[in-house]
């Protein structure tokens, strides 16, 4: 009997998940990056297109990054894998 990722529809489900989880993360880090961007225009005054790109990328990348780091450790828990390497030592 195959369990976790090695069930077709039990992987199709966790990946589907795993893609869902993305792309809330996606538009976390999308607003994130916007209220950023309208902050330091506050502060600052008018940003530069160099400025809006480089707050989108470092403030928006990492938010994505993180969410897909912890996305891939719940994939990993739910889906059994981790008790495989455990079962495995």
């Amino acid at each position: 009997m195959s369990q976790g990722l090695d069930d077709p529809d039990y992987a199709a489900f966790a990946w589907q998940r795993f893609r869902l989880l993305l792309a809330w993360m996606t538009l976390a880090g999308a607003l994130s990056a916007a209220l950023a961007i309208a902050a330091l225009a506050w502060v600052q005054g008018p940003l530069g297109l160099v400025t809006m790109l480089a707050l989108l990328g470092g403030v928006g990348g990492t938010v994505v990054t993180a969410g897909a780091l912890m996305g891939l450790v719940f994939l990993s828990s739910g889906s059994g894998h981790d008790e495989d390497v455990e079962r495995l030592n």
